[in-house]
């Protein structure tokens, strides 16, 4: 029986269901989903395994007219995830036309098959919907264009049969039994992260970043510590909240979804520490994770 795999891109503006559609495709929780633009900011692998295929997504930061450092690390990655790509996956959603012209060009000159996935199909009406299909069959000729809904799981077995039907045959790159390639330590960094995106507004969310210090797992509980740095002062204050309040909130969102992220007890400590104008420091980035040029 011949075997299945290739690494899949999945890109697209902010906002329109990149994370909901790979965590739907994976049938597990990986990228931290909110209402707010920039969610993703690094590229995230999930793997899907059968038999006789392996799949592996790439959900990747939402593509943005970068105004620093930080964006640009972001868009690096996409573009890796493009250079990579054995399948692209361009999502996009009925009256949000895609117009980077530095990506489309790169997506026609591809040799790679694209999927463009139509998404949030539950919102529109269809005439709408067919309008938006006849448009990308004229954009990309090529493209095999799929309208579903990630967050209601339409038409997703339209996507994956897409998507098994273009993989090259190739042994697995990974072991069967994992997931991700990335480490537990990144997942709650991102969960801690998603719980600032969820609490607040303006731009805080958009200025910090979180490291995880320590991970230390015991028989019965596992403790953690990790920092949230921010660019200003003022924020800070507005993280940490009148006497400790808002900083309190965050850690017990947090704690929860990590509980149930990793099955077991956790004791989270989180403290709030000033990094000025981190998103333009290379040294703060990579510390963050971030390939700056």
């Amino acid at each position: 029986m011949s075997h299945k795999a290739g690494f899949v891109s999945i890109i697209g503006y902010p906002n329109v269901g990149k994370s909901t559609l790979m965590n739907a495709l994976l049938g597990e929780k990986l990228s931290i989903i909110t209402p707010k633009a920039q969610t993703t900011r690094h590229r995230i692998m999930g793997i899907f395994s059968g038999d006789d295929y392996q799949i592996v997504y790439s959900d990747t930061p939402g593509v943005i007219n970068p105004h620093y450092k930080l964006h640009r690390a972001m868009m690096a990655a996409v573009f890796s995830a493009l250079d990579d790509a054995d399948v692209v996956l361009l999502v996009t959603e009925a009256g949000n036309d895609f117009h980077q012209e530095e990506i489309l060009k790169k997506l026609s000159e591809t040799t790679s098959p694209v999927i463009v996935v139509i998404n949030k199909i539950d919102l529109g009406n269809m005439a709408v919907l067919e309008a938006e299909v006849e448009k990308w069959k004229q954009k990309m000729e090529k493209a095999t264009i799929l309208p579903v809904s990630a967050l209601h799981k339409l038409n997703l077995d339209q996507v994956f049969k897409a998507i098994l039907h273009h993989l090259p045959e190739s042994p697995a790159f990974y072991p069967k039994d994992e997931l991700t390639d990335r480490s537990q330590r990144f997942f709650v960094s991102e969960i801690i992260r998603e719980k600032i995106l969820l609490n607040f507004s303006q731009e805080v969310p958009y200025s910090t970043e979180v490291a995880v210090e320590s991970f230390k797992e015991e028989e019965h509980l596992t403790r953690i510590s990790a920092t949230i740095f921010v660019a200003r002062e003022t924020q800070k204050g507005i993280l940490l909240g009148h006497q400790g309040s808002a900083i309190k909130k965050i850690g017990t969102d947090a704690r929860r979804d990590i509980e149930s992220f990793l099955e077991k007890h956790i004791f989270l400590e989180l403290r709030v520490k000033v990094s000025k104008d981190w998103r333009e420091d290379d040294r703060a980035l990579k510390r963050f994770g971030y390939a700056v040029e």
